[in-house]
Order: structure tokens, then C-alpha cells, then sequence
């Protein structure tokens, strides 16, 4: 879930639909000044796809021990410490099914998500807070992806597909799930300061360039430079819009995420 704090209430995304979003960029990436990526296809279905495995969770909404919604929100956005707003184990156990959503159906793609999984709880946690039992269950989780990730690339090379795998290709495409899933996290919460997405993007010349994302108020949102194939890019994420801010039970949220009706939240990019 990602939450974003209103008068009133909080108007929660749940994390599919936030990928879904961050897919829609992908898709539309790509003009005169940037190439869309490749292998686009396999691309696509890993950022559109990279948080499935939150479906289950996201259907029944947790509280935090402060009685928030459990959620991503602004304060996280580039210091991941969502630590203290879920089990680590429960954490662990849903980015695992992450990489394997979609492993059957299109291993590179989930070589992605698994390289996006790994950054999360390295180069991006803060880990301050965690004790050391889960210390040690987070690194042997991280093995476990490295591993996994290596026996995802021998299936795609076994396809024939050896140059798709090379090292520098991977980590093109890491870092383009990446920016994706950035700019539809600064959106989903409403990220209220100019703030560069996340790694630096080749021009069509091979130039590596930083994109910086600017709130413009009303959803809008300055992209510069613009990677898009539109001037102006119209997009909706299925959101609820949930009355009431400290809630006394798991079972009175969820009582009241399941009575509201799914509403849209609208935004625009813009050069």
C-alpha cells in the first residue's frame, strides 16, 4: 500500500496498481532525445510487474503500531526504512514472491525485479533499527537472490539469448525499472519538493544525463530532461480515499477500505 495524508482521511494505492503506473512510463518512454529500452518487451513486464507478489497483502491492508495505514509514504521516499512499518520476515517473504511471479513466465524480467529487490535492501535501506536475528535472515535472502538471479540468466542464455544477460545490459535495464518505479512512487505520494530520479539515463548520443522530476501543484509534474513520446502525459492509478486518521483495529480499517468505492487519482507530465 501508499498512502497520502488528506483532510480527512488517506487516499491509499495499492502497490500493483503503482506498478502499473511506473509500466504506462516505460511504455511511453522514448523521442527525439531518448531511446526506449531494450529488450522492450521483457522490460515492460518487469517494471509493470515488479510488485505483484503485494496483491494478497494489499487486499487485506495492515495498520501500523502507531494505527496508520501500513504504507509507503513521502517520508520514505529515497531512505527506505519501511522496516518499522512491517515485519521483516512478512517483507522478506513478499519480495521473494516478487522474483518468482513472474520467473516462470519471463526469467529475465525477473532477473530485473530481483536486482530492483536487492538494491532496495542494500544500497537504498536503512537498516538502523533492524535487530540482528533479522540481520541475518536479510543476508541470507540476499544470497538467495544473487543466486536465483544467476540461474535465471543460464535460462535465458539457454534460450539463446546470451548478449541479454551480459552484465552492463542488466544493469541498463535495472536502472530503467528504477527510474519507472521512482517517478510513480513520487506521484502515489504526492512528493512535494523538485527531486532527481533515481540513476542517470543514456540520450540517444550515449550521453548520461540526470531527469529531474518537479511538482507543479494540481498532479503535475515538470520532467526535464523529457523522456516521454507525448508533450503531455495523462495518466490515471486506481486509488480509495479512506475516512479517518488513527484507526483502532485492523478490522475497523479494513472495514473501511472495503466500504469506500475505487476512485482515480489523475496526473500529468509535462516538459
Amino acid at each position: 500500500m501508499i498512502r497520502i495524508k488528506e483532510a480527512g482521511g488517506w487516499r491509499l494505492v495499492e502497490h500493483p496498481d503503482h506498478a502499473r503506473l511506473a509500466g504506462e512510463f516505460a511504455r511511453h518512454w522514448g523521442n527525439a532525445d531518448f531511446a526506449p529500452p531494450e529488450p522492450r518487451g521483457d522490460i515492460l513486464v518487469a517494471v509493470t510487474r515488479h510488485d505483484d507478489a503485494w496483491a494478497e497483502r494489499d487486499a487485506r491492508p495492515c495498520l501500523t503500531r502507531a494505527g496508520l495505514p501500513s504504507a509507503f509514504s513521502h517520508e520514505l521516499v529515497g531512505t527506505y526504512s519501511a522496516f518499522e512499518e512491517i515485519d521483516l520476515a512478512d517483507y522478506l517473504a513478499v519480495r521473494g514472491r516478487a522474483t518468482e511471479a513472474v520467473a516462470a513466465d519471463n526469467p529475465y524480467a525477473a532477473i530485473l525485479i530481483s536486482m530492483h529487490t536487492v538494491n532496495l535492501l542494500t544500497e537504498q535501506a536503512n537498516l538502523a533499527g533492524v535487530s540482528q536475528p533479522d540481520l541475518v535472515r536479510l543476508r541470507e535472502f540476499l544470497l538467495g537472490q544473487r543466486r536465483r538471479q544467476a540461474a535465471l540468466a543460464m535460462q535465458v542464455r539457454a534460450t539463446g539469448r546470451a548478449a541479454d544477460v551480459e552484465a552492463a545490459g542488466l544493469e541498463r535495464a535495472f536502472e530503467f525499472l528504477q527510474v519507472c518505479d521512482n517517478l510513480s512512487l513520487i506521484a502515489c505520494v504526492r512528493y512535494p519538493q523538485p527531486r532527481p530520479l533515481r540513476h542517470r539515463h543514456p540520450l540517444r548520443d550515449g550521453t548520461l544525463t540526470t531527469l529531474q522530476c518537479t511538482p507543479l501543484g494540481g498532479d503535475t509534474y515538470r520532467i526535464s530532461p523529457y523522456p516521454f513520446d507525448a508533450d503531455e502525459l495523462r495518466l490515471t492509478v486506481p486509488c480509495r480515499c479512506v475516512r479517518g486518521g488513527i484507526f483502532a483495529s485492523e478490522e475497523q480499517f479494513r472495514a473501511a477500505y472495503a466500504a469506500v468505492a475505487p476512485e482515480s487519482l489523475a496526473l500529468c507530465l509535462v516538459r
